[in-house]
Protein backbone atom coordinates (compact mmCIF):
# COMPACT_ATOMS: atom_id res chain seq x y z
CA UNK A 1 0.00 0.00 0.00
CA UNK A 2 0.93 3.67 0.31
CA UNK A 3 -0.51 6.88 1.71
CA UNK A 4 -2.06 9.81 -0.19
CA UNK A 5 -1.08 8.69 -3.70
CA UNK A 6 -0.91 5.41 -5.61
CA UNK A 7 -1.18 4.04 -9.15
CA UNK A 8 -4.95 4.64 -9.18
CA UNK A 9 -4.84 8.29 -8.07
CA UNK A 10 -6.35 10.58 -10.70
CA UNK A 11 -4.30 13.77 -10.88
CA UNK A 12 -5.12 17.23 -12.26
CA UNK A 13 -2.47 19.90 -12.94
CA UNK A 14 -3.41 23.55 -12.44
CA UNK A 15 -1.19 25.82 -14.50
CA UNK A 16 -0.37 22.98 -16.88
CA UNK A 17 0.47 25.17 -19.89
CA UNK A 18 3.15 27.17 -18.06
CA UNK A 19 6.81 26.19 -18.25
CA UNK A 20 6.90 24.66 -14.78
CA UNK A 21 3.50 23.03 -15.17
CA UNK A 22 4.45 21.40 -18.48
CA UNK A 23 7.80 20.22 -17.11
CA UNK A 24 6.21 18.78 -13.97
CA UNK A 25 3.47 17.11 -15.96
CA UNK A 26 5.97 15.38 -18.23
CA UNK A 27 7.98 14.11 -15.25
CA UNK A 28 4.86 12.73 -13.58
CA UNK A 29 3.63 11.05 -16.77
CA UNK A 30 7.03 9.47 -17.39
CA UNK A 31 6.92 7.95 -13.92
CA UNK A 32 3.48 6.49 -14.59
CA UNK A 33 1.35 8.93 -12.62
CA UNK A 34 -2.26 9.05 -13.82
CA UNK A 35 -2.45 12.69 -14.93
CA UNK A 36 -5.90 12.95 -16.50
CA UNK A 37 -6.46 16.69 -16.99
CA UNK A 38 -4.95 20.15 -16.76
CA UNK A 39 -6.34 23.62 -16.19
CA UNK A 40 -5.27 27.02 -17.51
CA UNK A 41 -7.97 29.69 -17.89
CA UNK A 42 -8.59 30.55 -21.56
CA UNK A 43 -6.67 27.52 -22.91
CA UNK A 44 -9.46 24.95 -23.26
CA UNK A 45 -8.98 22.60 -26.18
CA UNK A 46 -5.19 22.47 -26.02
CA UNK A 47 -3.21 19.54 -24.67
CA UNK A 48 0.12 19.18 -22.88
CA UNK A 49 1.94 15.86 -23.45
CA UNK A 50 -1.41 14.39 -24.43
CA UNK A 51 -3.23 15.69 -21.33
CA UNK A 52 -6.38 17.72 -22.21
CA UNK A 53 -6.53 21.32 -20.97
CA UNK A 54 -9.66 22.98 -19.59
CA UNK A 55 -10.55 26.50 -18.44
CA UNK A 56 -11.69 25.58 -14.92
CA UNK A 57 -11.40 22.71 -12.45
CA UNK A 58 -15.15 22.09 -12.52
CA UNK A 59 -15.09 21.93 -16.32
CA UNK A 60 -12.27 19.38 -16.16
CA UNK A 61 -14.18 17.21 -13.69
CA UNK A 62 -17.35 17.42 -15.78
CA UNK A 63 -15.40 16.21 -18.83
CA UNK A 64 -12.98 13.58 -17.47
CA UNK A 65 -14.67 12.46 -14.26
CA UNK A 66 -13.61 12.52 -10.60
CA UNK A 67 -10.21 13.94 -9.61
CA UNK A 68 -8.42 12.72 -6.48
CA UNK A 69 -5.51 15.14 -6.32
CA UNK A 70 -4.48 18.48 -7.84
CA UNK A 71 -0.99 19.94 -8.22
CA UNK A 72 -0.93 23.74 -8.39
CA UNK A 73 1.96 24.79 -10.62
CA UNK A 74 1.05 28.46 -10.32
CA UNK A 75 2.93 31.51 -8.93
CA UNK A 76 2.60 32.31 -5.23
CA UNK A 77 0.21 35.29 -5.67
CA UNK A 78 -2.25 33.04 -7.55
CA UNK A 79 -2.00 30.01 -5.27
CA UNK A 80 -4.91 30.84 -2.98
CA UNK A 81 -7.39 31.22 -5.83
CA UNK A 82 -6.20 28.01 -7.48
CA UNK A 83 -6.39 26.00 -4.25
CA UNK A 84 -9.80 27.35 -3.27
CA UNK A 85 -11.12 26.56 -6.76
CA UNK A 86 -9.90 22.96 -6.47
CA UNK A 87 -11.30 22.58 -2.95
CA UNK A 88 -14.69 23.99 -3.93
CA UNK A 89 -14.81 21.56 -6.86
CA UNK A 90 -14.48 18.67 -4.40
CA UNK A 91 -10.82 17.67 -4.75
CA UNK A 92 -9.57 16.31 -1.43
CA UNK A 93 -5.78 16.54 -1.78
CA UNK A 94 -3.95 19.60 -3.12
CA UNK A 95 -0.17 19.73 -3.55
CA UNK A 96 1.28 23.26 -3.52
CA UNK A 97 4.88 23.60 -4.78
CA UNK A 98 5.03 27.43 -4.70
CA UNK A 99 7.14 29.12 -2.02
CA UNK A 100 6.71 32.56 -0.41
CA UNK A 101 2.95 32.32 -0.39
CA UNK A 102 1.53 35.17 1.76
CA UNK A 103 0.76 33.94 5.27
CA UNK A 104 -2.82 35.21 5.23
CA UNK A 105 -3.39 33.27 1.99
CA UNK A 106 -2.02 30.09 3.58
CA UNK A 107 -4.28 30.47 6.60
CA UNK A 108 -7.30 31.01 4.36
CA UNK A 109 -6.48 27.91 2.27
CA UNK A 110 -5.82 25.68 5.26
CA UNK A 111 -8.98 26.85 7.00
CA UNK A 112 -11.10 26.13 3.93
CA UNK A 113 -9.46 22.71 3.46
CA UNK A 114 -10.23 21.72 7.03
CA UNK A 115 -13.84 22.86 6.66
CA UNK A 116 -14.19 20.64 3.59
CA UNK A 117 -12.32 17.68 5.12
CA UNK A 118 -9.58 18.04 2.52
CA UNK A 119 -5.79 18.14 2.72
CA UNK A 120 -3.11 20.56 1.47
CA UNK A 121 0.50 19.41 1.09
CA UNK A 122 2.72 22.51 1.25
CA UNK A 123 3.09 25.33 0.36
CA UNK A 124 6.70 24.98 -0.68
CA UNK A 125 6.41 21.20 -1.14
CA UNK A 126 8.40 19.26 -3.72
CA UNK A 127 5.56 16.78 -3.56
CA UNK A 128 5.25 13.12 -2.67
CA UNK A 129 6.04 9.75 -4.15
CA UNK A 130 4.89 6.19 -3.64
CA UNK A 131 7.73 4.36 -5.43
CA UNK A 132 6.65 2.12 -8.26
CA UNK A 133 3.16 3.62 -8.15
CA UNK A 134 3.06 7.40 -8.66
CA UNK A 135 4.99 10.61 -8.17
CA UNK A 136 3.37 14.02 -7.66
CA UNK A 137 5.08 17.41 -7.97
CA UNK A 138 8.81 17.96 -8.42
CA UNK A 139 10.05 15.21 -6.16
CA UNK A 140 12.94 13.07 -7.36
CA UNK A 141 13.76 14.82 -10.63
CA UNK A 142 14.47 12.80 -13.77
CA UNK A 143 13.16 9.23 -13.94
CA UNK A 144 16.59 7.60 -13.75
CA UNK A 145 17.31 9.54 -10.56
CA UNK A 146 13.95 8.60 -9.08
CA UNK A 147 14.53 4.91 -9.75
CA UNK A 148 17.94 5.07 -8.09
CA UNK A 149 16.79 6.98 -5.01
CA UNK A 150 13.19 5.84 -4.45
CA UNK A 151 12.88 2.07 -4.40
CA UNK A 152 9.60 0.41 -3.36
CA UNK A 153 9.45 -0.90 0.19
CA UNK A 154 7.91 -0.49 3.62
CA UNK A 155 9.59 2.60 5.11
CA UNK A 156 7.64 5.86 5.22
CA UNK A 157 9.60 9.11 4.93
CA UNK A 158 8.58 12.58 6.12
CA UNK A 159 10.84 15.56 5.49
CA UNK A 160 10.84 19.28 6.16
CA UNK A 161 13.66 19.62 3.62
CA UNK A 162 13.29 19.15 -0.13
CA UNK A 163 16.86 17.97 -0.52
CA UNK A 164 16.56 15.95 2.67
CA UNK A 165 13.72 13.78 1.39
CA UNK A 166 15.80 12.62 -1.60
CA UNK A 167 18.91 12.14 0.54
CA UNK A 168 17.12 9.97 3.09
CA UNK A 169 15.38 7.87 0.45
CA UNK A 170 18.65 7.38 -1.45
CA UNK A 171 20.43 6.25 1.72
CA UNK A 172 17.66 3.79 2.55
CA UNK A 173 17.51 2.48 -1.02
CA UNK A 174 21.28 2.02 -1.24
CA UNK A 175 21.14 0.01 2.00
CA UNK A 176 18.66 -2.41 0.47
CA UNK A 177 15.59 -0.89 2.10
CA UNK A 178 12.66 0.66 0.27
CA UNK A 179 10.03 3.37 0.56
CA UNK A 180 6.25 3.05 0.91
CA UNK A 181 5.59 6.80 0.53
CA UNK A 182 7.86 9.83 0.93
CA UNK A 183 6.36 13.27 1.60
CA UNK A 184 7.97 16.71 1.63
CA UNK A 185 5.72 18.69 3.96
CA UNK A 186 6.83 22.08 2.64
CA UNK A 187 9.11 24.95 3.54
CA UNK A 188 6.73 27.65 4.75
CA UNK A 189 6.35 28.56 8.45
CA UNK A 190 2.74 27.29 8.22
CA UNK A 191 1.92 24.23 6.11
CA UNK A 192 -1.34 22.52 5.33
CA UNK A 193 -0.46 19.03 6.55
CA UNK A 194 1.72 18.52 9.61
CA UNK A 195 4.19 15.75 10.28
CA UNK A 196 1.94 14.50 13.07
CA UNK A 197 -0.98 14.16 10.65
CA UNK A 198 1.22 12.17 8.28
CA UNK A 199 2.30 9.87 11.11
CA UNK A 200 -1.36 9.03 11.72
CA UNK A 201 -1.68 8.09 8.03
CA UNK A 202 1.40 5.86 8.19
CA UNK A 203 0.07 4.24 11.37
CA UNK A 204 -3.02 3.14 9.42
CA UNK A 205 -1.00 1.80 6.47
CA UNK A 206 -0.46 -1.95 6.98
CA UNK A 207 2.46 -2.02 4.54
CA UNK A 208 4.46 0.76 6.24
CA UNK A 209 6.51 -0.90 8.99
CA UNK A 210 8.64 2.06 10.10
CA UNK A 211 9.04 5.79 9.43
CA UNK A 212 12.10 8.01 9.01
CA UNK A 213 11.82 11.76 9.64
CA UNK A 214 14.22 14.40 8.34
CA UNK A 215 13.61 17.22 10.78
CA UNK A 216 15.20 20.60 11.36
CA UNK A 217 15.78 23.07 14.13
CA UNK A 218 12.95 25.53 14.67
CA UNK A 219 9.25 25.00 14.24
CA UNK A 220 6.82 22.65 15.96
CA UNK A 221 6.74 19.60 13.67
CA UNK A 222 8.90 17.32 15.80
CA UNK A 223 7.29 18.50 19.04
CA UNK A 224 3.84 17.65 17.67
CA UNK A 225 5.10 14.25 16.58
CA UNK A 226 6.45 13.55 20.06
CA UNK A 227 3.06 14.45 21.51
CA UNK A 228 1.06 12.00 19.40
CA UNK A 229 3.66 9.31 20.05
CA UNK A 230 3.19 9.82 23.79
CA UNK A 231 -0.57 9.56 23.30
CA UNK A 232 -0.19 6.24 21.47
CA UNK A 233 -1.57 7.59 18.19
CA UNK A 234 1.60 6.46 16.44
CA UNK A 235 3.24 3.23 17.65
CA UNK A 236 5.47 1.93 14.83
CA UNK A 237 9.28 2.26 14.91
CA UNK A 238 10.47 5.75 13.98
CA UNK A 239 13.91 7.27 13.38
CA UNK A 240 14.64 11.00 13.49
CA UNK A 241 17.48 13.06 12.10
CA UNK A 242 17.44 16.74 13.12
CA UNK A 243 19.44 19.00 10.81
CA UNK A 244 20.97 22.32 11.90
CA UNK A 245 22.57 21.13 15.13
CA UNK A 246 25.39 23.68 14.97
CA UNK A 247 23.23 26.62 13.95
CA UNK A 248 23.70 29.73 16.14
CA UNK A 249 20.62 31.20 17.79
CA UNK A 250 18.78 33.66 15.52
CA UNK A 251 20.29 32.44 12.25
CA UNK A 252 17.92 31.03 9.64
CA UNK A 253 18.71 27.54 8.33
CA UNK A 254 17.65 26.89 4.74
CA UNK A 255 14.19 28.48 4.98
CA UNK A 256 12.06 30.70 7.16
CA UNK A 257 10.65 28.04 9.48
CA UNK A 258 14.07 26.67 10.48
CA UNK A 259 15.43 29.15 12.99
CA UNK A 260 16.43 28.81 16.64
CA UNK A 261 14.53 31.42 18.63
CA UNK A 262 13.99 29.54 21.89
CA UNK A 263 15.24 26.46 23.71
CA UNK A 264 12.51 24.25 22.25
CA UNK A 265 13.80 25.04 18.73
CA UNK A 266 17.17 23.35 19.28
CA UNK A 267 18.12 19.91 18.00
CA UNK A 268 19.10 18.79 21.51
CA UNK A 269 15.72 19.68 23.00
CA UNK A 270 13.78 18.00 20.20
CA UNK A 271 15.90 14.86 20.32
CA UNK A 272 15.33 14.53 24.07
CA UNK A 273 11.55 14.76 23.69
CA UNK A 274 11.51 12.34 20.76
CA UNK A 275 13.63 9.76 22.56
CA UNK A 276 11.44 10.01 25.65
CA UNK A 277 8.42 9.39 23.39
CA UNK A 278 10.01 6.23 21.99
CA UNK A 279 11.80 7.49 18.89
CA UNK A 280 15.32 6.61 17.75
CA UNK A 281 17.82 9.37 16.98
CA UNK A 282 20.43 9.43 14.20
CA UNK A 283 23.17 12.01 14.75
CA UNK A 284 24.28 11.78 11.12
CA UNK A 285 22.32 10.90 7.96
CA UNK A 286 24.63 7.95 7.27
CA UNK A 287 23.42 6.30 10.50
CA UNK A 288 19.76 6.22 9.52
CA UNK A 289 19.66 3.04 7.43
CA UNK A 290 21.79 1.17 9.98
CA UNK A 291 19.38 2.10 12.79
CA UNK A 292 16.34 1.12 10.70
CA UNK A 293 17.86 -2.27 9.87
CA UNK A 294 18.67 -2.90 13.51
CA UNK A 295 15.16 -2.00 14.64
CA UNK A 296 13.53 -4.20 11.97
CA UNK A 297 16.20 -6.92 12.40
CA UNK A 298 17.25 -6.97 8.77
Amino acid sequence: MAILVNEKTRVLVQGITGRTGAFGTRAMLEYGTKVVAGVTPGRRGENVWGVPVFNTVKEAIDEVGPIDLSVTFVPAPQVKDAVIEALEAGIKTIVVPAERVPLHDILAMVGRAKALNARIIGPGSLGLISPGKASVGWIGGARELIEDSFRPGDIGVISRSGGGVTTICWLLSQAGLGISTAVHVGTEPVVGTTGAELLREFQKDDETHAVVVFGEVGGLMELEMAEIMRKGEYEKPIVFYIAGRMLPSGMRFSHASAIIERRSDTAEYKEKLLEEAGGFIAKRPMEIAEIVKKILRR
